[in-house]
């Protein structure tokens, strides 16, 4: 069996946060995507989902000063699962999208 770790995310740049490690820069950003459906009465509904994204300077990546809060951006990665200890001794985890791909789009 083959496994699969691919997401794809198309939606609107929330927080960023960008720093230098070495040579690289890596931003970290979330992204809202929004998923449209009728409810029980009929009306729409709209629901909006955050995601988490980390993306590395690279030769593949747009150049990420792009990357600012409002802009639409076409983002494709791996998902991933951080661990932590915490500073009252907990192990915390959370899930973010390695981006392997990113396109800033235009609005129209």
């Amino acid at each position: 069996m083959e496994s699969i770790n691919r997401i794809e995310l198309q939606g609107y740049v929330g927080t960023v946060r960008a720093n230098t490690v070495g040579e690289k820069q890596v931003v970290n950003f979330s992204v809202a995507t929004e998923f449209l459906y009728k409810g029980k009465d009929g009306a729409g509904v709209s629901e909006t989902t955050w995601h988490n994204v980390v993306a590395w300077s690279s030769r593949d990546m747009p150049d990420l000063s792009g990357i600012v809060k409002g802009v639409p951006v076409k983002v494709i990665g791996r998902m991933k699962c951080n661990k932590y200890t915490a500073s009252d001794g907990t192990e915390k985890q959370f899930y973010e999208v390695a981006a392997s791909k990113i396109n800033i789009l235009t609005d129209n």
